[in-house]
């Protein structure tokens, strides 16, 4: 008789961390909740939280940090995965936030300062302790550097020097009042894990992600498609590229790259030879300093 193949691959074992985390926090913690934008990380976020609780629903709401300078295809995928799965949405909507005047808008275009005290006031409103994120250590320099578990002070506030060990994946998830935990299900998966999950698991994604031609102008070098937050500036010319979006942040500030890659089959073909992270490639607000991204964090940032 043969024996039965109990190796797990790869995916298998990120699967399997991702939902022990997802368990350990819903019985561990008062109130968590799952930060979702409908980018593909928090696409495939959502799909294991389905998976770690089936067949019950998923035991806690989701949120979208609302900047309003979203791709609408996102927005419209968010509500439509969101109903499917009958959870609650919790939106924290920067541009209402603008209007009340709690926050101003800053003259680069950017809203990603500006989303962090946005947040904060929801997981305040909400009494939210825990939140899920769907951040990955090959993305950038300041995510690599943070644990799973991510204690956040009564301000929100992250301070790298102060983090909580996690030998044999035993986590710390004790609080004060006040304070929360933020969580990185997907910390140890890689962009080509990502899309390879994607593709095992037939999950449905924005059309974004795929290549399609496309209107673009080219600024420093970068590629963006034309749309209701990007317009021609004087001087740059319109033209038509085959292209796809490796991320999906802010429409005005998230440029999309050349790619011919139309299925998730030749996405993860590409991805496989690139040697540029997705957030390099692509991202304009992250172009502000080599530290961007670790000073928003520790401001409060997810």
């Amino acid at each position: 008789m043969s024996m039965p193949d109990l190796h797990l691959t790869q995916l298998q074992r990120l699967e399997a961390e991702s939902v022990h985390v997802l368990r350990e926090v819903a019985a561990e913690l008062e109130r968590p909740v799952l930060l979702f934008s409908g980018g593909k990380d928090s696409i495939v976020m959502l799909e294991l939280a389905r998976k770690a609780f089936a067949p019950a629903r998923i035991p806690f709401p989701v949120m979208h940090v609302d900047t309003g300078l979203n791709f609408p295809e996102v927005l419209a995928f968010r509500d439509r995965r969101v109903a499917e799965l009958g959870v609650e949405l919790v939106v924290a909507s920067v541009p209402d936030a603008i209007a009340a005047g709690t926050v101003r808008e800053e003259p680069n275009g950017s809203r990603n300062r500006i989303q962090t005290p946005v947040l904060l006031d929801a997981v305040e409103q909400h009494g939210f302790t825990a939140l899920f994120g769907g951040a990955r250590r090959d993305e950038d320099k300041a995510r690599a550097k943070e644990r799973v578990f991510s204690f956040r002070d009564e301000f929100g506030q992250w301070d790298p020097k102060n983090q909580r060990p996690e030998l044999w994946d035993l986590y710390n998830g004790r609080i004060h009042l006040g304070e929360s935990i933020r969580v990185f299900p997907l910390s140890n998966w890689t962009e080509l894990d990502i899309w390879g999950y994607i593709a095992q698991e037939r999950i449905a994604i924005p059309d974004l992600y795929l290549a399609a031609e496309r209107d673009v102008v080219d600024r420093g070098g970068m590629l963006y498609a034309v749309n209701e937050f990007i317009t021609p500036k004087p001087g740059e010319t319109v033209f038509r590229e085959s292209v796809r979006y490796r991320t999906v942040g802010d429409a005005n500030l998230t440029a999309a790259v050349r790619s011919t890659a139309s299925t998730v089959e030749e996405v993860i073909a590409e991805i496989a030879v690139t040697r540029l992270t997705e957030r390099g490639a692509t991202r304009g607000d992250d172009k502000v300093s080599d530290a961007a991204m670790e000073d928003r964090k520790k401001e409060g940032y997810f």
